[in-house]
């Protein structure tokens, strides 16, 4: 079945529905059981799920709302973790060796190299449309691009070939990043986890709509204007290969986000560098999933 998941906001809290030509289906309210309003739920028990959901999405026509007339929230509002990779891009890699002075780096592969990793506070998540508001003692603001693994079996130590298997599904993530925090602190955590600093969604779009993730259209629009455009073809370490290295000797969990880079084109690597102004708007694009799209709202 494919299918795009969706948590929306109810008098209840956040809810779990499944999208069907453009309508929304409330999932608990069409099962009648209460533990089907998570999406954690949903997502760890997927095989028992898929049943009752294609039996629910034969319904939308009597079910469904449009999609449009209700919030949505981030698809997944409580992961174990998120995690990110850093520098997954050849452009953006070089990008940011020029803003830095340094030379361009040499091919990874070349090296024997490993992915790099890091991890967001889940604190920092935010859904679609939300407001991203940040703090205006951090006043070089940059935006992320990127596409977000959803992680649906709980494994370790994946091959690099049978590492799509673990997968559930895809998302929009939009790294925002401090880069004055980053700087200052001489890691990546802080300057990335501040409040609403990780916009996720609009939605979780199932493997078998995605097929080969590493041929997706990356873009970020701000107000309207192309930023970053890029594609997944063009990572270092492809899908596979950051779930293979994560794994190894570490047990990832059902709904773990994996954030897996950025294009070249983010904000302070242009010239003169670029940042974040209160009432900006982005938009992560990602072919075949959809548009994540956030207004910038610096906090007093």
């Amino acid at each position: 079945m494919k299918f795009r998941l969706c948590n929306i906001e109810t008098e209840s809290g956040a809810s779990a529905g499944v999208i069907v030509d453009d309508k929304v289906i409330e999932i608990a309210s069409a099962t009648g059981r209460e533990r089907d309003r998570d999406m954690l739920t949903l997502v760890s028990n997927w095989d028992t799920i898929l049943p009752r959901l294609e039996t629910i999405a034969a319904g939308s026509e009597k079910l469904g709302r449009p999609v449009d007339s209700v919030r949505l929230l981030a698809p997944i509002t409580n992961p174990g973790a998120i995690f990110c990779t850093g520098a997954n891009y050849s452009d953006h890699a070089a990008e940011m060796a020029t803003r830095s002075g340094l030379p361009a780096p040499p091919d990874p592969h070349s090296l024997g190299l490993r992915s790099w990793h890091f991890m967001k506070t889940m604190h920092c998540l935010t859904g679609p449309n939300s407001s991203v508001a940040m703090h205006p003692r951090s006043n070089k603001i940059d935006w992320e691009a990127e596409l977000a693994v959803v992680i649906g079996k709980r494994c370790r130590d994946v091959r690099e070939e049978d590492a799509l298997g673990v997968i559930f599904g895809y998302t929009c993530l939009n790294d925002v990043t401090a880069r004055d925090l980053q700087n200052a602190h001489l890691q990546w955590f802080k300057g990335k986890s501040l409040d609403d600093a990780c916009p996720l969604g609009p939605w979780i779009v199932g493997i078998e709509e995605i097929g080969d993730p590493q041929t997706l259209r990356v873009m970020l629009r701000l107000n309207g204007v192309v930023k970053q455009d890029g594609n997944t073809s063009s990572m270092i370490f492809s899908v596979a290969k950051i779930i293979a290295s994560l794994s190894r000797g570490m047990t990832l969990e059902p709904g773990d986000v994996i954030a897996t880079g950025t294009p070249d084109g983010v904000g302070f690597a242009r010239t003169p560098p670029e940042f974040l102004k209160d009432g900006d708007v982005m938009e992560v694009d990602i072919e075949r999933i959809g548009v994540l799209r956030n207004t910038v709202s610096l906090k007093g």
